[in-house]
């Protein structure tokens, strides 16, 4: 299953076509690529949109339906996020396109002037499981909000993602479930080929990046053989689609370094739906520029906070008396001007300003953990950051999480589909 040599190999490619003081420049995407980790495959760059500049490697926090819960645009910014994601599936559905073209796309109906990447809503119709049926044509499925049926085709998802507006957008994929046969992922992997083929042939707007989705399981000779194809296709970037479902971390973190040692030196690799900070330094290891998930902000709503030593509940009684921050290391709004027992207090009482407060502290812990590694790479010590991060911060029970994922996953599959 390993790909050892391969990766290897590619690295050391990379390493020798970025000389220090040397900028690797690709025009057409919009990507430069800076430096280069001298013993791991981590990179830093520069993505360029209509939207500004986005410093890589880089964490979107997902505003599904146009907002990131709880925090407004302006307070994103004063975190120093750069970057977020929106999903074509939900605003589709609510409020409609009509209307978000009429408030003069969706940067401007949100009152967010930075970048923005769009999901095309392959995810969420994976989510719908009984509500849907995928074939050939597209996917027709029943709203989670009032049941109605709708057809969503490649060349309608482009359209879709072209009328909102946003500076990256994806092809319509078709994700299979992480215990599918090989046989069915197959078949969804070929499908996704096609339908990456027809969204390409339907795009007309030349101001949007257009990224594809490799697909594959958790099968290495299929992940092989997508991300080979699409990058033969000439996308402007390439997602890593189908992990974080409710395989073991162990298995997301071989498939991710496996598939992005065939993905090409020159454009961005996203890793989608990844967002714990510990797989996001595994992920940088290996060579991912961009991330999203939901976790930060939903975690922080259960009152889960993050730390450099791993992620605690304040919602515990021991930190109803302390009188100075939840984090004293933390410069962020919240750890500035409110102690650890005023957050527990808010969140005893189940007030709505413990979820605001408390994302504001997730957002910019991940915005430092990003501007960190960002900073070791050029510094050529993202090595030893990695090594010392992985020393002190504890993850997630692997047992409780899968648990967790698994019942979460079986909730959406009844209910409505919400990623963020």
């Amino acid at each position: 299953m390993s790909l050892r040599k391969e990766e290897v190999s590619f690295c050391e490619r990379t390493r020798n076509r970025t000389e220090p003081g040397e900028e690797i420049i690709h025009k057409i995407t919009g990507f430069r690529l800076t430096e280069s980790c001298p013993d791991t495959c981590a990179r830093a760059g520069e993505l360029h949109t209509a939207h500004g500049l986005v410093s890589t490697p880089v964490f979107m926090p997902v505003g599904t339906q146009a907002t990131v819960k709880t925090v407004t645009p302006q307070e994103l910014r004063d975190i120093g996020i750069q970057m977020i994601l929106a999903n074509a599936y939900h605003l589709y559905l609510r409020p409609g396109i009509e209307q978000i073209q009429r408030m003069g796309e969706l940067h401007n109906f949100m009152g967010w002037d930075g970048a923005m990447l769009t999901d095309s809503g392959g995810y969420q119709i994976f989510s719908l499981a009984r509500l849907r049926e995928v074939n050939d044509e597209g996917a027709t499925f029943l709203s989670h909000i009032d049941g109605s049926q709708h057809l969503i085709t490649p060349e309608s998802a482009i359209t879709i993602q072209e009328s909102i507006g946003a500076d990256v957008i994806m092809v319509l994929d078709e994700c299979p479930s992480f215990e599918d046969s090989f046989k069915k992922v197959e078949q969804a992997m070929h499908r996704t080929h096609r339908w990456a083929d027809r969204c390409q042939q339907a795009q007309k707007r030349s101001d949007q990046e257009l990224f594809a989705i490799i697909q594959g399981g958790t099968f290495p000779e299929l992940r092989q053989q997508s991300a080979t194809y699409l990058a033969s296709m000439g996308f402007t970037g390439y997602a890593i689609g189908g992990v974080s479902l409710g395989e073991p971390k162990e298995l997301t973190r071989t498939i991710v370094g496996e598939t992005a040692t065939l993905l090409p030196e020159n454009k961005p690799r996203y890793l989608m739906g990844v967002g714990s900070p510990e797989d996001i330094v595994y992920a940088v290891d290996k060579g991912i520029d961009m991330f999203d998930s939901v976790l930060p902000t939903r975690v922080a709503r259960n009152g889960a906070l993050f730390t450099w030593q791993g992620r605690f509940n304040i919602r515990k009684s021991c930190y109803s008396k302390i009188e100075g921050p939840f984090d004293p290391t933390c410069n962020c709004y919240t750890c500035r001007n409110f102690s650890a027992a005023y957050l527990n207090h808010l969140f005893r009482c189940e007030e709505l300003l413990a979820y605001r407060l408390a994302t504001i502290h997730n957002l910019t812990f991940m915005n430092t953990l990003m501007n960190k590694i960002r900073d070791s790479i050029v510094n050529a010590t993202f090595s030893s950051f990695k090594k010392d991060f992985l020393a002190n911060y504890k993850g997630t029970d692997e047992k409780l999480r899968m648990s967790q994922k698994e019942k979460w996953l079986a909730s959406q599959q009844f209910s409505k589909v919400d990623r963020g």
